[in-house]
C-alpha cells in the first residue's frame, strides 16, 4: 500500500458498525459509528433489520472515506457470526434477521440434545450447536418461501459486490465436515435441512466493489475477512498453533489456534476454519459477556463501564465472599457448556457488601468465565491477548490475568477487529506473504498484565467453588426459568 493511500476496514458488530480508516504503517486516522438497533419481538428473540444494518454500513464508510480525504486501497469488512440473515432469489431479506444471541430455537437444541444428533453433528464438524446457530434457526423459523441463509458478513458482501456467498470459517459451524473443509450432506440431513438453502462457499473472497453509495470509486478492492472472532486473532497478532485470544465484548470469546480438528471427547465450542492451511480455531464463544456489565450499570444508576472499573477497585480481590455467576442471556449458555435455561445468580451476600462488591464480583465472575472456556481449549497458552471494549479496563485485564493464571497482553489498538481485518485484507492482496508477516508488521502489543502469585491460592478456590455452584444451580435453572 503506497504511503499516499489508506485502508477502509468496516467492523459490524451487534449494536454498533464501525468504519475504521488505517495508513500504510496499519494505524489508525480515523474511526466512524452507527449504533444498530437490535429488536427483542419477545424475551427470547433478537432480531435486526438487514437494510438498517447495510445502510448503517453505507453511513460510516461514507463518513470515513469524506474524513480522510485520500485514495482509498480497499475495503475489508468483518461481521458477527452466526444467527440466519435469510434472502430470496433476488438477493432481498425475506424476514429480519435472527442473531447469534437469540433463543427461540432452545426447544430445537434440547430436541437434538435428547435424540443424539448434536453429539453425532459434533463427530463430523467438532462445533456443539447451540440456538443462534443457523441449523437450528431454520428448524424453529420453518421458512417455506424459497431462501439462502446468509450470515451477516455475507449479506454485506452481497451489497457490496453482488456475489453471493458464505465464507469458511461462517461456514464452519454447523455445516462443514471440518477434515475436509466441505459442506456435509450427512450433517444437513442430520438437521432434517434442505442443503439448497445454503450459499456457495467462497473460494475468493476479493471482489470489485459495484455499490455505487459509498463515496468510492467503482472497481475498488472488496475484501470478505473471516468473521469477527477470528478476524479479531488476526488483530491480537494470532497467528500460531498454541496461541489464545479472548474478546471482551457481547460474547466472551475464548479462542486458540490448533493444527488439526479433534471430534473426541465431550462436545464442547466450535472448530473453525482459519484461513491458514493447517491451522483450525477451537473457540469458545459465550452468551455471557459485556452485556452483563451494562446490565450493572443500568442497575446501580451508572453512566458507564469505567464507573464500575473504579467501583471495583474499592473491593478487595474475591470481593469479601460475593460472588456472582453471571448467565443473564435470555438464552442461557452455550460455551463451554451447553444449557438453554442457565441463569445468574448472586451468592453470599450479606449486609457489609456494597456497590464496590458487586461491581468486582461481577469483573470476577466474568473472569471465571473465561478461565473455564481455557481449561475446555487443548493445551495451555503462554499467554492471552484480550482485545474488544472491555480491554479498556486495566483493572479487569489484571483480575482475568489473576483468575486464569496466564499473562495478559493488549495492543494499542482501539478497534482490534478492524486491524484484523486489514492484517487480512493486505495478506489477501499479496502485499505481504502470509498472515504472519502481516500481523509482525502491523499488530504493536500495548500493556501486560502477570497473574498475581500472592492471590493465586484464593483464586484456585474460588473457581472451584464457581464450579461447584453452578453443578448445583444447574439442576434448578429450568424450574427458576
Amino acid at each position: 500500500m503506497a504511503d499516499s493511500e489508506v485502508a477502509v476496514c468496516v467492523d459490524a458488530g451487534t449494536t454498533v458498525i464501525k468504519a475504521v480508516v488505517f495508513d500504510a504503517d496499519g494505524r489508525e486516522l480515523v474511526v466512524t459509528r452507527r449504533d444498530t438497533e437490535v429488536r427483542h419481538p419477545t424475551r427470547e428473540q433478537c432480531e435486526q433489520d438487514m437494510h438498517e444494518v447495510w445502510a448503517a454500513v453505507v453511513a460510516t464508510v461514507r463518513e470515513a472515506v469524506e474524513r480522510v480525504a485520500r485514495p482509498v486501497r480497499l475495503l475489508a469488512v468483518t461481521a458477527q457470526g452466526d444467527g440466519a440473515w435469510l434472502v430470496d432469489a433476488d438477493g432481498e431479506p425475506l424476514r429480519p434477521a435472527v442473531l447469534w444471541n437469540d433463543g427461540r430455537a432452545a426447544d430445537v437444541v434440547r430436541g437434538w440434545r435428547a435424540d443424539g444428533t448434536l453429539e453425532r453433528a459434533y463427530r463430523i464438524n467438532g462445533s456443539l450447536t447451540n440456538a443462534g446457530l443457523p441449523n437450528a434457526i431454520l428448524r424453529s423459523l420453518g421458512e417455506t418461501r424459497p431462501h439462502t441463509v446468509l450470515t451477516c458478513g455475507g449479506w454485506l458482501y452481497s451489497k457490496l459486490t453482488g456475489v453471493r456467498g458464505i465464507e469458511k470459517s461462517e461456514a464452519s459451524a454447523p455445516w462443514l465436515e471440518i477434515h475436509a473443509g466441505a459442506y456435509s450432506t450427512e450433517l444437513t440431513d442430520l438437521y432434517g435441512i434442505d442443503p439448497d438453502v445454503l450459499p456457495p462457499l467462497l473460494t475468493d473472497q476479493v471482489h470489485p466493489l459495484t455499490a455505487t453509495e459509498l463515496g468510492l470509486p467503482a472497481g475498488t478492492p472488496v475484501v470478505l475477512a473471516p468473521y469477527d472472532i477470528v478476524t479479531t486473532a488476526f488483530g491480537t497478532g494470532a497467528t500460531a498453533a498454541g496461541q489464545a485470544t479472548c474478546i471482551l465484548g457481547t460474547t466472551l470469546c475464548t479462542e486458540m489456534l490448533v493444527e488439526a480438528p479433534d471430534t473426541t471427547g465431550e462436545p464442547s465450542g466450535l472448530t473453525l476454519d482459519f484461513g491458514v492451511p493447517g491451522l483450525l480455531m477451537r473457540s469458545f464463544p459465550t452468551l455471557a459477556g459485556t452485556g452483563v456489565i451494562d446490565w450493572l450499570v443500568d442497575l446501580l444508576g451508572l453512566a458507564d463501564h469505567a464507573e464500575v472499573t473504579q467501583l471495583a477497585s474499592q473491593a478487595p480481590a474475591g470481593a469479601d465472599g460475593l460472588r456472582v455467576l453471571p448467565y443473564l442471556s435470555p438464552a442461557g449458555e452455550r460455551s463451554p457448556f451447553l444449557d438453554p435455561a442457565a441463569s445468574g445468580l448472586v451468592t453470599g451476600m450479606l449486609f457489609g457488601h456494597g456497590r464496590a462488591h458487586l461491581a468486582r464480583a461481577v469483573l470476577e465472575g466474568l473472569a471465571h468465565v473465561i478461565r473455564d472456556c481455557l481449561d475446555a481449549a487443548p493445551g495451555r497458552p503462554v499467554e492471552l491477548g484480550l482485545c474488544g471494549g472491555g480491554a479498556a479496563s486495566s483493572l479487569w485485564c489484571q483480575v482475568i490475568a489473576d483468575i486464569t493464571g496466564v499473562p495478559a497482553v493488549s495492543t494499542e489498538d482501539t478497534q482490534v477487529g478492524a486491524k484484523g481485518a486489514l492484517v487480512y485484507a493486505l495478506s489477501a492482496l499479496g502485499e505481504y506473504p502470509d498472515l504472519t508477516a502481516a500481523a509482525a508488521a502491523l499488530v504493536r502489543p500495548s500493556a501486560r498484565y502477570e497473574p498475581n502469585p500472592g492471590e493465586r491460592s484464593l483464586h484456585e478456590a474460588r473457581h472451584a467453588e464457581f464450579l461447584e455452584t453452578r453443578a448445583l444451580a444447574a439442576t434448578r435453572w429450568a424450574q427458576w426459568r
